[in-house]
């Protein structure tokens, strides 16, 4: 693999001086057979023309319009050269191993879905990410995410799906399962690529010595009105394209009291507005779901219940998001609803 050439698609949307330090952070990493392709997004600030200014070498694609996180991405991964990709967040910066310690990790593990620890940018103690999880009714949360690492995730191992701050893999692996799901747009994508690769066998890892600083919430959309829309409406998505109809039929009655409890919380955020329009473009959307649903369902090897044995009961919630006495409440009811749920999927 060393003489492999890794593809870095590195997708912005007004980053500003982050994407430049990204950059040069990316140029200083200790693997140097690599391509960095930067793909705009219609910024307004200039900062990819900033960044092609002061690196010639990269590869600058200029899309005619905000195509979101996922078919950006896209863009980028078809115009890659690389036999592996890495999809990199403008706002990071890399540790100068940190493609090495990813690469070592696939040598070891083979074919899959891979992220690196991710820490804070502001505080390098202060982790972010030691891989991504899935709930069993559709939530994804990074995990660890706001605590002191003392050293406890220092081991590399196989997590319910790898963060797309920094995801390596591949080319065969999206030539296998397909690219990022556009109608997406943002959030969820990981956890909507990682699982299609669990229903084909494809496994993600967490590869602890590899490192990547990342701001505690990025620079886009942060906790927005469009955030709380995206991550609700793509949870449905995810549910609906992903388990089979046998299982949502057993799921119904559990998915009927999640959707309730996530209500509250969303009018407990003030957000209500926004859970009503997910669940509208759901119902708006539901051809494009079948369709999705019959692709996915076609090519899939695993069954749902192997898949929910990498899936969690609980989520972890930034202390900044919700206080620790809601989301321990939450977490005690979704114990509960998801115990009796595996029950009827086994």
């Amino acid at each position: 693999m060393k003489e492999s050439l890794i593809s870095i698609i590195i997708l912005n949307y007004n980053a500003g001086d982050l994407l430049i330090e990204c950059v040069d952070s990316v140029l200083k990493s200790n693997f140097k057979n690599f391509e960095i392709i930067v793909v705009d997004n219609v910024s307004k600030d200039n900062s990819h023309k900033k960044c092609k200014e002061k690196f010639h070498e990269i590869n600058l694609i200029e899309n005619h319009e905000n195509l979101g996180y996922c078919e950006g991405n896209n863009v980028g991964i078809k115009n890659a050269k690389g036999e592996f990709l890495i999809i990199l967040n403008p706002d990071t910066i890399v540790d100068s191993n940190w493609i090495n310690e990813l690469i070592q990790a696939y040598e070891k593990f083979g074919e899959g879905f891979y992220q690196p620890k991710i820490l804070a940018t502001t505080d390098h103690k202060i982790l972010l990410s030691t891989g991504n999880e899935t709930n069993i009714f559709g939530f994804g949360y990074s995990r660890s995410k706001g605590i002191t690492d003392v050293g406890q995730f220092n081991e590399n191992e196989i997590v319910g799906c790898a963060s797309g701050t920094c995801l390596f893999a591949s080319a065969k692996i999206f030539k296998k399962i397909g690219m990022f799901d556009s109608f997406l747009f943002a959030y969820h994508d990981d956890l909507e690529i990682c699982w299609r690769g669990l229903l084909q066998g494809i496994k993600s890892y967490y590869v602890a010595k590899s490192i990547i600083y990342h701001p505690i919430e990025g620079y886009s959309f942060k906790w927005s009105k469009l955030k709380f829309y995206l991550l609700e409406r793509n949870r449905k998505y995810c549910i609906l394209t992903h388990y089979s109809r046998k299982t949502l039929l057993k799921m119904i009655p559990a998915l009927i009291l999640v959707d309730l409890a996530v209500y509250v919380f969303y009018i407990k955020k003030r957000m209500t507005l926004q859970k009503i329009k997910a669940d509208l473009s759901i119902i708006k959307n539901l051809s494009i779901i079948n369709k999705q649903y019959l692709q996915i369902q076609k090519e899939r090897s695993v069954q749902d219940n192997e898949i929910i044995k990498c899936f969690k009961d609980e989520i972890e919630v930034p202390k900044w998001v919700a206080n620790k006495e809601s989301n321990q409440a939450f977490n005690n009811f979704l114990r509960k609803i998801a115990k009796f749920t595996r029950k009827l999927i086994d």
